[in-house]
């Protein structure tokens, strides 16, 4: 796995969420099933079915759970990453989403709207106006040009054809495609036509982008350059994202939040802080091990209290959003703890010691929020490493554990091999 990851900036408003501060959801999905197979909607409904494994489930009805009792929300504003290896159930849930593939049972909402209840002509209405897909496979006319091509999804609209070009032209500048409207897709670079695919999406304004593994057959230094224009896009215009992807540096350095799968269910949902910081087991820890901390933690995990002389002093400072690379960065720098600031005020220091245990995985942080008066308060500092005393009556939970919208998957040693995504 490459330790190359790079999270992105904080979005202006410093939630790390872009617009989604306010926690207004766009997709509500309750308890989200989706199984292939004979009488598959016995399995959801049965709990002696639910409860088998993948292979079991198989074996004994031909059936395949390609989504199993999925819950989480999306919020406006925000990049919902969905993670896992091939076969997890990731594609199926997206194309759940708009009922390209028709859940086998379960709520799913838009907007506070029943989407399994919609009828044809409102479900023609979401996927034309309300959510655009992006897909891996770019999906492209070969004999229209660019500009026709980002123009298609207006023309299915009824847009006329003066407008729907105007659009079009104004769309193709944003994604960087100046000067190549009239050639055709055969005349462009696998990255050059992806960006076609995202501009086709944005041109008819939709209020959330799904992004199918969208980037995974580019070469990696295209792939980057996408990444860096979703990052760009995002903060320019705040709009919902739920992004698929099965590399967790894409994850990482796109999402707020992280839902990883396996096998159908969600094993964890939160932050990429809370991923890395506190895996929730075996395998979600195999799969963030070569992740390098400092790029992904922030200083809030490192810091500890500052007493009154370091709450008032000048000099150094750095906001509580940083990452623990830049925090050593400036402590390197000054040669002494540096102020953690949030909203004009001191929230902490962090010093050499505390953030190199970061970065070597020996010392999680739990921090509470700040009081009225701004002062937090360190509330437990533990080793990851350290392990029960004799006798104890349970393990010491991990400080920081993540959300996660169902019960974790059983601890297993490694990741399973790539299998085929059940679509």
């Amino acid at each position: 796995m490459s330790t190359q990851t790079v999270v992105k900036d904080p979005a202006p408003n410093g939630n790390g969420k872009g617009s989604a501060g306010s926690a207004e959801t766009v997709f509500s999905v309750r308890n989200l099933w989706k199984v292939f197979g004979p009488k598959s909607e016995r399995v959801p409904d049965d709990a002696a079915l639910a409860g088998l494994s993948a292979a079991e489930l198989r074996s004994r009805t031909g059936c395949t759970a390609a989504v199993r009792d999925v819950s989480f929300d999306v919020e406006r504003g925000e990049v919902f990453v969905v993670m896992g290896l091939s076969g997890s159930g990731k594609s199926t849930l997206v194309r759940c989403l708009t009922r390209l593939i028709e859940p086998t049972s379960g709520s799913l909402s838009i907007d506070g709207e029943d989407v399994r209840a919609m009828d044809k002509s409102r479900l023609r209405a979401l996927r034309r106006h309300r959510a655009a897909m992006v897909f891996q496979h770019f999906g492209l006319l070969p004999h229209r040009t660019v500009l026709d091509n980002v123009a298609y999804g207006l023309e299915i609209q009824g847009v006329g054809r003066a407008e729907r070009r105007a659009k079009a032209m104004e769309v193709v500048a944003k994604v960087g495609l100046e000067g190549l409207e009239q050639r055709r897709p055969g005349q462009l670079s696998g990255g050059q036509q992806q960006r076609v695919g995202l501009a086709r999406a944005l041109a008819v304004d939709p209020e959330v982008l799904l992004f199918d593994e969208p980037f995974s057959a580019l070469d990696p230094l295209i792939r980057r350059d996408m990444q860096e224009e979703v990052v760009r896009l995002h903060r320019e215009e705040g709009r919902t994202m739920v992004f698929i992807t099965h590399d967790l540096n894409e994850a990482l350095r796109l999402g707020d939040r992280i839902a990883l799968m396996r096998d159908g269910r969600i094993v964890q949902l939160g932050t990429p802080e809370e991923i890395v910081g506190a895996p929730a087991d075996d395998y979600v820890r195999e799969f963030v091990r070569d992740v390098p901390r400092e790029q992904v933690m922030t200083v809030r995990r490192a810091m500890r209290p500052a007493d009154t002389d370091e709450a008032g002093r000048g000099g150094p400072e750095i906001a509580h959003d940083a990452t623990v690379s830049q925090a050593i960065e400036a402590v390197a720098r000054s040669g002494f703890a540096v102020r953690v600031m949030d909203d004009g005020q001191c929230v902490g220091v962090v010093d050499h010691e505390r953030l190199l245990g970061v970065v070597a995985g020996t010392m999680a942080t739990e921090t509470a929020t700040a009081t009225e008066t701004g002062t937090v308060t360190e509330t437990a500092t533990v080793t990851e490493t350290a392990t029960a005393a004799p006798g104890a009556d349970e393990p010491a939970a991990e400080p920081g554990a993540a959300p996660t919208t169902e019960e974790a998957a059983p601890a297993q040693p490694a990741p399973r091999p790539d299998g085929e995504e059940a679509v």
